[in-house]
């Protein structure tokens, strides 16, 4: 049965330039100044490091450390635990997301649009599977960064998911397209969406503008959180979004096609 209320903790936050150790035990801290009983907790994209081409270097197997302080953090919190981070595989490295539940039990989506611009299609393999999860009876798609650039990979066919969900390291010179986006998601997909962006400069002088935002199925803002950094819940509700569906059914007359 489908939770009611969905409730996210959300960290909006700088990170230590390619420092695994101390980006974990900050946002560790981070995390237990949010308030008790949540459903999800979400960090960004390459959360242990930034976003890096360093993956030789910083590159963790799965079932290391980061992945052992997510079911620690999911196991301690009672909350789902999602971000992305460097991880090294069969001799290839990927920007993965992983989904850490409370018992333990994951979930993993690799990046399937990688920034050429920052030649990341040069250092990274490209996901090939879309992820859903089903959560709390919500239904959950989590991508990443340069992903919402791309509609058809977003696209919820046969309302497939309830929540659409990026993690990024989106730079503030291109600000405009992720504030554009967003809800332009939300709205085609007739899905909540939310993106969660980190702040603050990285080792390469880039600066992050934040602008974590979560919006409803009319493209409508039901939190933005600037460009500080913040921690901050918000609630969704699916009542609203089951009525709207039900008043409002493009989905219907959407156009079909395959995934190659």
């Amino acid at each position: 049965m489908m939770k009611e209320t969905l409730a996210l903790g959300l960290i909006q936050t700088p990170l230590h330039w390619h420092q695994p150790e101390a980006n974990r035990a900050m946002l560790e801290e981070k995390i237990w100044q949010l308030p008790p009983n949540l459903d999800v907790i979400v960090l960004p994209e390459m959360f242990t490091t930034g976003f890096t081409m360093d993956a030789p270097r910083l590159a963790e197997p799965m079932n290391l450390h980061t992945f052992k302080w997510m079911k620690q953090m999911a196991a301690q919190t009672g909350a789902a635990l999602t971000g992305s981070y460097i991880v090294a595989e069969n001799g290839a490295y990927f920007n993965r997301l992983l989904w850490m539940q409370p018992d333990g039990s994951f979930w993993q989506y690799d990046k399937r649009h990688l920034f050429r611009m920052a030649e990341e299609h040069h250092t990274y393999t490209p996901g090939q599977h879309r992820l859903v999860i089903t959560w709390k009876g919500w239904r959950i798609c989590p991508l990443i960064c340069y992903d919402l650039r791309f509609p058809v990979w977003s696209r919820n066919q046969g309302l497939a998911y309830d929540l659409l969900l990026y993690v990024a390291n989106w730079p503030q010179a291109r600000q405009m397209a992720w504030e554009a986006l967003l809800p332009a998601r939300a709205i085609e997909n007739l899905s909540y969406a939310l993106g969660l962006n980190r702040v603050g400069e990285d080792g390469k002088g880039i600066a992050y503008a934040g602008g974590t935002a979560a919006y409803d199925f009319k493209g409508q803002a039901l939190a933005h959180l600037g460009a500080e950094e913040k921690i901050t819940t918000l609630s969704l509700e699916a009542g609203m979004l089951h009525q709207y569906r039900e008043k409002f059914p493009a989905h219907l007359d959407a156009d079909a096609f395959d995934w190659v």
